[in-house]
């Protein structure tokens, strides 16, 4: 019975491009985040709708639109594979953590200190895969949803979910202008003179672009938006080329040497919050998330700090 079911359902390899491509929303993106080429990739997905004898997408335009059969494969697919990656967990605490994998999501800005507070884990559990997504905060929001992911940080935490939380470290929002903009002179600017200069503001569904927004929603006056760029290093270049003044995180000068960017001390900044790392209440940690978990509460703020040289 179970090798029959095995046979209509697919091979494990099969589930797990199908995944992707759900994940990914095209083949290309799949091919590319799986490291197959587009062709394997539809080969091996239209040999599962053969198997199954029922279509798993349809191309509506340059969209994949999923059937009914297509998104129940998909949740059969990601409690099949959660199981084995479950099996694969409790046997790598048999071996002494000897191996595993380790998922995190981090909204963008986290990626700065998320590596330095990997490296020591990784020398210490070598056999440890670690899988980082990095991604805006409605997106990481999404993976939490879906139960993608082991941990999930966040700065601001997402509301109406039913969470587990520990704060990790803060998270200020700084102002800053380019080394010899005017604003840099002052020993203090308000926040309305600020606010007539033009501002370069992160993407809808950035972390920091709610920070600012929720910040900005109590005062009386508001930035005056001349860009919106969808990263903090093109923020930091536009800056540099006098396009404007901008808010980012502390953690994106302090991480690596920036040069020409300067802080300026506006009244009322910076916005301040907090790094959190969350899961879902209900989520089952493996053996490798509560290894890392004691990690992070205890010595991972030390060394975190030392490398931002906070």
């Amino acid at each position: 019975m179970a090798s029959r079911l095995h046979s209509y359902i697919g091979t494990f390899r099969q589930l797990e491009i199908l995944l992707a491509v759900y994940e990914e929303g095209s083949i290309k993106s799949a091919s590319e985040a799986l490291f197959l080429t587009q062709p394997t990739v539809s080969i091996q997905l239209k040999k599962l709708a053969e198997a199954i004898g029922l279509p798993l997408y349809q191309q509506v335009g340059k969209k994949l639109v999923f059937t009914d059969a297509g998104l129940v494969t998909v949740e059969t697919a990601k409690s099949i594979l959660h199981s084995c990656e479950a099996l694969d967990m409790h046997l790598s605490n048999l071996r002494g953590l000897k191996s595993g994998t380790l998922r995190l999501a981090s909204a963008t800005t986290a990626k700065y200190f998320i590596p330095h507070l990997l490296g020591p884990f990784c020398e210490r559990y070598p056999g440890i895969d670690i899988q980082f997504t990095v991604a805006n905060r409605q997106q990481v929001i999404e993976r939490l949803e879906q139960g993608l992911d082991d941990f999930y940080v966040f700065s601001h935490l997402p509301e109406g979910l039913d969470l587990d939380v520990i704060e990790f470290m803060s998270n200020d929002l700084v102002a800053i202008a380019e080394a010899n903009h005017p604003l840099t002179k002052k020993t203090k600017v308000s926040l309305e003179e600020f606010c007539r200069e033009d501002f370069l503001i992160r993407e809808v569904g950035s972390g920091t672009r709610f920070s600012i927004e929720s910040f900005f929603n109590n005062q009386q006056c508001k930035p005056n938006i001349k860009m919106t760029i969808a990263s903090n290093e093109a923020i930091i270049h536009s800056v540099l080329s006098r396009l404007g003044v901008s808010i980012l995180s502390a953690h994106t000068l302090a991480f690596g040497e920036i040069y020409g960017v300067q802080k300026i001390n506006v009244a009322s900044l910076p916005i301040q919050s907090k790094w959190s790392f969350s899961w879902t209440r209900s989520q089952h940690l493996s053996p490798v998330a509560k290894v890392f978990l004691n990690y992070v509460e205890t010595e991972g703020r030390e060394i975190v700090k030392k490398a931002a040289r906070l």
